[in-house]
């Protein structure tokens, strides 16, 4: 609701010489805008609503203490106004008393529009700015000096009601929104399992619906306390609400309403997950035998080299994803999450390892494969070259052959008996290429 702003008046001024008629005619008709334009601020006020509500609440803390003070300033701007006018009619029936004011008329109006002419008694009396001294009971004002006072007073009580208001329109509603979004969620993670006590988000939800409840009585009893001025404002109301608690509790919300989301995705596609999680610990299960297997083979064929050890079945990660069905069967959402997720990291770490152990494992067969396949290489090498009969070669041949087909097999001897034949083909074919290329020139040359 809109108030009006501070009370019209000028600076004072002195006295000076007495005026006229017209001077007072002028003089009256701005006083009576004036007292227009204050009643009109003070009426407002009265109906503001942040004053109603401030008037009917069970305040506490700061806006309590403020409260009591801007009720009285509130009391004694009504007991100024009065005298205000009353001092304003009186003038008006001392210029209505003759249509030609007399020479002592225009004196006495002057006084009484220029000089302290208001005199405020009672319970409004003393309660300027009086540093010491004793109280007085009755103070002296000029109509303009009193206009300044109902000013101060105005602009006080106005900037404590509009803070008031400012906190009441703005924290509350957003608070209980904030709140009914809570219970959307708490709903939610009921419906998962996610309780107070049994995991770590329900904890935090009963410790965010504790905050909302007690920010929200906070914030109705006591809004000045999460009121900030501006910087440098002097305009009543200047500032803004302090919204940090109900921030922090609306990220906390958030953070828990992902988390929850999380755990209702995991209860949309934990079957296919857990297939997953078979599927990957029975190739790692398949692996591992393949690699045992190959390791009996491995120790059964080839000689003087030494083959790693092959672990046992994944057994701990198959008790532990029996443990995830049994969760998913049970409807227990939120220990299902956490767990299927380190299942899947390790599960897809233990795949790997049992691939590398079966790559370790069979790496001597794949050496003595590769020496198989570089002799008959070397064999057919000699065969294109027409030297498949040299006796040198075959005998060189046959001794590689012997040692990569017998078991179980030396591989460093046989690696040796390999490198022998290569040597032995190259001394043989080096030459034999070298007369092939010479040849068609020396026949030029003797023609």
């Amino acid at each position: 609701m809109g108030v009006a702003g501070p009370f019209p008046g000028s600076a004072g001024r002195p006295h000076g010489p007495v005026m006229d008629r017209d001077e007072v005619d002028r003089a009256l008709a701005r006083l009576g805008a004036e007292h227009e334009a204050v009643e009109t601020s003070l009426l407002a006020l009265q109906d503001h609503a942040g004053r109603r509500l401030l008037e009917g609440a069970e305040l506490t803390g700061v806006t309590k203490d403020r409260w009591a003070a801007a009720d009285q300033q509130i009391s004694l701007l009504w007991f100024y106004f009065d005298a205000y006018s009353a001092a304003l009619n009186d003038i008006r029936e001392l210029r209505a008393r003759r249509r030609w004011s007399s020479r002592e008329d225009l004196a006495e109006l002057t006084e009484r529009l220029r000089g302290r002419s208001v005199t405020v008694a009672g319970p409004a009396a003393g309660t300027g700015q009086q540093i010491d001294g004793p109280a007085r009971l009755a103070e002296e004002f000029t109509l303009e000096e009193l206009v300044s006072r109902m000013n101060d007073l105005y602009a006080s009580s106005l900037d404590m009601v509009v803070a008031a208001d400012a906190v009441w329109s703005a924290l509350p509603a957003r608070i209980d929104l904030l709140s009914a979004e809570l219970r959307r969620t708490l709903s939610l993670a009921h419906s998962v399992g996610v309780r107070p006590g049994e995991h770590p988000s329900g904890d935090e939800l009963e410790s965010i619906t504790h905050e909302l409840t007690t920010l929200r009585a906070q914030v109705v009893s006591d809004p000045l306390a999460f009121w900030r001025p501006g910087p440098g404002s002097a305009a009543p109301g200047g500032g803004r609400p302090d919204t940090v608690r109900y921030d922090r509790a609306a990220r906390a919300l958030e953070d828990v309403r992902r988390e929850i989301e999380a755990v209702l995705q995991v209860r949309q596609d934990s079957e296919e997950r857990l297939m997953r999680l078979r599927d990957l610990l029975s190739r790692a299960d398949r692996t591992l035998t393949e690699a045992r297997a190959a390791r009996g083979e491995v120790l059964a064929k080839i000689a003087a080299s030494e083959v790693p050890a092959v672990s046992g079945p994944p057994t701990a990660l198959q008790e532990r994803l029996a443990m995830a069905a049994e969760y998913r069967r049970h409807a227990q959402w939120h220990r299902l999450s956490p767990l299927l997720e380190s299942l899947e990291q390790e599960a897809e770490d233990e795949l790997r390892r049992a691939r590398e152990s079966l790559t370790a494992v069979t790496a001597p067969l794949a050496v003595r494969a590769e020496l198989r396949g570089r002799l008959d290489a070397y064999k057919a090498k000699v065969a294109r070259h027409g030297m498949a009969e040299d006796p040198f070669l075959i005998e060189r041949y046959d001794a590689a052959r012997r040692m990569l087909w017998s078991a179980p097999c030396d591989l460093r001897a046989a690696e040796q008996a390999v490198l022998r034949y290569q040597h032995a083909t190259a001394e043989v074919l080096v030459p034999r290429q070298a007369a092939q290329e010479s040849g068609p020139t020396d026949r030029r040359e003797g023609s």
